[in-house]
């Protein structure tokens, strides 16, 4: 077995290209196209999160304000229709 002291590379000449520079690979038709799909799946991804944040912040709060509600309720809160609008006109029995 023979031991070689350089190794192959050493032989062949260096190129001077910088080390932060891109690597000369052409970009593929392909390549391109699952860049436009992940952009899109990414930006329908942040929607969705978005608009599922937004309705658990509407479903705590509805939840808060009933709870708020309930607790500080009136003596008069326990009567029937208290707090009612409208005129109940039916059903009295004439």
């Amino acid at each position: 077995m023979i031991f070689r002291s350089k190794s192959r590379l050493e032989d062949s000449q260096p190129e001077d290209v910088p080390v932060t520079a891109p690597l000369p690979f052409p970009r593929l038709a392909q390549q391109q196209d699952d860049d436009a799909e992940s952009t899109l799946i990414k930006t329908v991804g942040w929607i969705s999160a978005g608009l599922g944040a937004v309705a658990l912040g509407l479903f705590v709060g509805r939840e808060l304000r009933q709870r708020y509600k309930f607790n500080r309720r009136t003596p008069y809160d326990f009567y029937a229709h208290s707090g009612d609008e409208k005129d109940v006109d039916f059903g009295l029995g004439i």
